[in-house]
């Protein structure tokens, strides 16, 4: 239905109302991150700990920042993109208005549970947790209303469509959202088989392991599909046809298919299961994403130079590609657990971050708001890129020092003035970005007061 062009993008006044909800919901998610992550910033840099003398509270304030920027993020973002690859339906079902209700309340109850209750944070990977009786309730009303928008857009796909000629918008749709849906499988199938005597934080790493590996293949997918429309968008040619660039993204989502088979090859607590989904990430997160990176950098080496109304949207594409190849190549350098490991995973998720910024910016005009531009929108891309970058290369240097991760204030042992001057080169580069955050959260709540121009509202039902 919808062509390469990101000019074809065409949406009917459903699925534009149901994907401003969702983009809004991506958006108040990043807002209370940033919150929570400038808390987190000023509790590391040297000194200024002084004042933040709650270390169980920096741990709080780390997952619920990390829950909201990533998790939630990403996921209602993916909300978004499931609505506008399917227009089998004109209308809004009671099931979608349900899920989104659903999400927003976790996703509120979730900020929430930061001031209540007195159960210890739990830095287990992917999902950490607070063990607290309403952090468990809100996290499980977000979950409930992902999986349910999630089953609606896998009933109403038009398969065969979707297999014949289905879009680079519909493919990656209905492929992020099949690795959700394996994610969720993961899930329960970690649930039902972890021993009943582990608990605690090692509970949670089990949990979230086999679920968490298999949800960064859609988040990859998303990231893809946000760098093709940003390069349309802004004028880079693309050397591939769609049938090419569909395959490839069928391609990079099948390694999910061996999901099942590490679940029933190896027992959730053993350790070749943990080595398994390791792998797994490592080699079939790289399917797609690098002949992808590869096909865009040869287009933005060939493209014409960048015009004022898409500048932001070709920013946002270059420092995302930057950050999430960063990312790989510090993952080549891990060893053992200290700060190259958030360095890593910092430069992965920001470059799935900045895309999924780019394509809000993308999506507005075509949700009938109008489109950001103008010197804010060309620097929130810089200053957020950038800020992470000198971010991540703090906590890489520091990790090359042996400092270790999830750690604050005196208990990151900041003995040396090269550690020091590693860590402050982080806490400026998070400031920095922190900002770049403040000024994309800005830029979208200025368009989302503002409402969608006249002709928009005319033409809902």
């Amino acid at each position: 239905m919808f062509g390469l062009a990101s000019d074809a993008l065409i949406f009917n006044p459903a699925q534009q109302r149901e994907a401003r909800r969702w983009l809004q919901l991506g958006v108040a998610a990043l807002a209370i991150a940033g919150l929570f992550a400038l808390l987190l910033v000023l509790s590391r840099v040297p000194q200024a700990s002084d004042f933040f003398p709650w270390i169980d509270f920096f741990r709080t304030a780390l997952v619920i920042h990390v829950d909201q920027s990533v998790l939630i993020w990403f996921l209602a973002m993916a909300g978004a993109v499931w609505t506008l690859g399917n227009s089998n339906n004109a209308q809004t079902s009671r099931l979608t208005a349900t899920a989104f209700i659903l999400a927003l309340g976790g996703t509120l109850l979730i900020a929430l549970s930061a001031f209540f209750g007195d159960g210890k944070a739990l830095m287990n990977n992917y999902v950490p947790v607070l063990q607290r009786p309403m952090f468990f309730i809100s996290l499980g009303l977000f979950g409930a209303g992902i999986a349910l928008r999630l089953l609606h857009s896998l009933l109403a796909c038009n398969w065969k469509q979707l297999v014949n000629e289905g879009s680079i918008l519909q493919v990656a749709s209905v492929s992020s959202a099949l690795a959700v849906a394996t994610s969720i499988g993961a899930l329960l199938w970690s649930w039902l088989d972890i021993p009943p005597q582990i608990s605690g934080q090692g509970f949670y790493e089990l949990l979230f392991w086999g679920a968490g590996h298999s949800l960064q293949f859609a988040y990859t997918q998303l990231l893809l599909l946000a760098w093709l429309l940003l390069a349309l968008a802004s004028g880079v040619p693309l050397a591939w046809s769609q049938r090419t660039i569909r395959c490839w993204l069928w391609l990079g989502v099948a390694p999910i298919l061996l999901v099942p088979v590490i679940y029933a090859s190896y027992d959730t607590a053993s350790l070749e299961s943990r080595v398994a989904f390791t792998r797994l990430m490592q080699f079939g997160g790289a399917v797609a994403a690098i002949p992808l990176g590869l096909m865009l950098l040869y287009g933005l080496k060939r493209a014409k130079p960048i015009q004022t109304v898409t500048k932001p949207l070709r920013l946002s594409l270059i420092m995302s590609m930057a950050l999430f190849a960063m990312g790989g190549i510090l993952a080549l350098m891990i060893s053992g657990v200290n700060t190259i490991i958030p360095a890593h995973y910092h430069g992965s998720i920001v470059g799935v971050t900045l895309a999924l910024m780019g394509l809000a910016y993308l999506l507005l005009p075509k949700l009938g708001y109008p489109p950001v531009q103008g010197r804010l929108a060309n620097l929130q891309p810089l200053c957020y890129g950038f800020g992470q970058l000198l971010h991540i290369s703090g906590l890489a240097a520091s990790g090359a020092m042996g400092i270790q991760r999830k750690t604050a204030g005196a208990a990151q042992g900041l003995d040396s003035l090269a550690a020091k001057t590693a860590m402050g080169v982080m806490g400026l580069g998070g400031l920095l970005a922190v900002i770049g955050g403040i000024l994309f959260v800005w830029i979208m709540l200025s368009v989302f007061v503002k409402g969608p121009l006249p002709t928009a509202r005319q033409s809902a039902p």
